[in-house]
């Protein structure tokens, strides 16, 4: 039994424990991530929006009570009496609109920016894919650049034993020893800083995430990168043009606008109530000790002039409409440029990546070809240090190019207004378990 438990034990505690990945960053994020979070609330608040235009159209009844002493003088034919005495009362009154244009108008409204509120936080659910994305990648080409700059300055390690070994049997010159020195502490120096970088990678997801993240998993070797579906940039164009989120809030928000216009012009127009009150008086001095009354009726107010307001704030809220219409036009502009480039981004990186990859085996190839040339002495120390610093370079520059065609699949998802869940997990088979 103790031999089970020390196994289970060692099996939860060992450091072969498996690297986080792409959705579980993205689920930590989804709970502790703040500016999430405030978007969360932002969204339950617009949940109100039509719950208070609603209220405009329902009745409205209030509860009022006095209590009061009076002291009174009256002159009459027969003479003057005075006296002073309390008074008492209490009532009750129902307020039902019947007609109040600007009170629907109000209501539409509030359905108008309860739904703009869910497309702005489907935005802001869309904008957190990409902000994990972005940081979890940042982590892992962090990652890949103190791998590189680590073989690159143990290469050129090696290569300053060697100088300094064949200096000493004569068959290099110090300048030789000098180049290798530089290259080493070059990449010595490379390393610090790639170490810095790593670190701050990983502080920016923390901050998404809200603890320091683990061990994340990478990319598996040789994973194969899709170009999009459908495979016509004029597709991805004329779906952004329609689907992004951000048209669609901005369509809202020109509807919003339209309605403004209703709403001020309704100041012109008249207003219709039902109204039903009862009210209870006592005054215990007078004749009549109690006075209860009922009353039910439809009241009429018509506005003749408010000093040029309701003009003026017509005349506003259409040139509010007029700024809604080019804002919405500016969103689909920049939702179609949003679509293009990161068209751009995944067909030119998928192109680059494919060099790049040959391009690491020819730098390889070359870096082996110039350490066996240096030790038959047809090759000098620079140019084997030249081609150790092509290799880092190379396998820097493919690890990044790999991470920008990933996120820009997803920001081309975005700009068309279907990156969801579902294209975190595709990304997320990528990785290495």
């Amino acid at each position: 039994m103790n031999r089970i438990l020390a196994i289970c034990l060692s099996v939860l505690f060992s450091g072969g424990a498996l690297a986080a990945d792409l959705m579980q960053m993205y689920q930590e994020a989804l709970a502790n991530d703040a500016k999430f979070s405030a978007a969360r609330a932002q969204f339950e608040a617009g949940q109100e929006r039509v719950a208070q235009g609603r209220a405009g159209l329902l009745p409205q009844i209030g509860l009022n009570a006095d209590a009061s002493w009076n002291d009174s003088e009256i002159e009459a034919r027969a003479g003057r009496t005075s006296g002073d005495y309390d008074s008492r009362g209490y009532g009750v009154q129902l307020t039902q609109p019947l007609f109040r244009w600007q009170n629907w108008v109000q209501f539409k409204q509030g359905e108008l920016q309860t739904a703009l509120a869910g497309a702005q936080f489907d935005a802001q659910r869309q904008e957190l894919v990409l902000r994990v994305a972005e940081a979890y990648f940042d982590v892992l080409n962090a990652q890949d650049a103190v791998e590189a700059v680590s073989q690159l300055r143990t290469a050129a390690g090696e290569q300053l034993e060697l100088a300094r070994t064949s200096f000493e049997v004569g068959t290099v010159t110090i300048t030789d020893v000098h180049e290798a020195q530089s290259r080493f502490d070059l990449a010595s120096a490379q390393e610090i800083a790639a170490q810095n970088q790593l670190e701050v990678a990983r502080q920016v997801l923390a901050q998404i995430i809200g603890r320091q993240p683990d061990t994340l998993a990478g990319l598996r070797e040789g994973v194969a990168l899709q170009r999009p579906q459908p495979d016509s940039i004029a597709d991805w164009v004329n779906a952004a043009e329609a689907g992004n989120l951000g048209v669609q809030a901005q369509q809202l928000v020109r509807e919003i606008a339209a309605r403004e216009v209703e709403h001020a012009r309704a100041g012109h127009l008249p207003t219709v109530d039902l109204i039903a009150s009862h009210g209870v008086i006592h005054r215990p001095q007078l004749a009549t000790d109690r006075n209860e009354s009922t009353t039910i009726g439809v009241q009429l107010n018509m506005p003749l002039y408010a000093g040029g307001r309701v003009s003026s704030v017509t005349r506003e809220a259409a040139a509010l409409r007029m700024k809604a219409d080019a804002d919405l036009e500016d969103a689909r502009r920049s939702a179609a440029l949003a679509a293009r480039q990161s068209w751009l981004g995944v067909t030119s990186g998928m192109a680059e990546v494919r060099a790049l990859e040959a391009a690491r085996i020819s730098s390889a190839s070359a870096l082996e070809a110039n350490k066996l040339g240096y030790e038959v002495g047809v090759r000098i120390n620079i140019d084997v240090l030249n081609a150790q610093t092509q290799l880092a370079d190379t396998l820097q520059r493919l690890s990044r190019a790999r991470y920008d065609t990933l996120l820009a699949q997803l920001r081309l998802k975005a700009a068309a207004g279907t990156l969801g869940e579902d294209d975190v997990r595709a990304i997320n088979a990528l990785l290495a378990p």
